[in-house]
């Protein structure tokens, strides 16, 4: 019942999404370490080919990578404008997951109920 395809592709959008707010969060608190480079998250690729080829998307795993942009005299690559933006559609797009999650939940509980 919770491991259909939407719900498993749900939840790894949910964790996906909030390791990239984590490196969002530390690429700021670094923003003036010397030789510090941002890290990146993605996963959404990866999601989408799963459920695309008909595979669990359960299997599907945040990846975290260091950032190629061009660094700062101090070895420091990260771009406050660029994670600033980042930040702000990351959480919008968390909020939509978690709506999501909530109505397929709430749908359930409604035909628990018989209502």
């Amino acid at each position: 019942m919770f491991d259909d395809v939407s719900s498993s592709a749900l939840r790894v959008a949910v964790t996906g999404l909030a390791a990239r707010q984590s490196a969002i969060a530390n690429n700021i608190a670094n923003i003036e370490t010397p030789g510090y480079r941002a890290r990146k998250v993605e996963f959404e690729e990866a999601l989408r080919g799963a459920v695309a080829k008909g595979l669990s998307p359960l299997g599907v795993a945040p990846q975290t990578s260091t950032s190629l942009e061009p660094t700062r005299l101090n070895g420091n690559n990260v771009n406050l404008d660029e994670e600033t933006l980042s930040h702000i559609d990351t959480t919008m797009r968390y909020q939509l997951t978690i709506r999501a999650l909530d109505t397929k939940y709430s749908m359930l509980r409604d035909a628990i109920k018989g209502a």
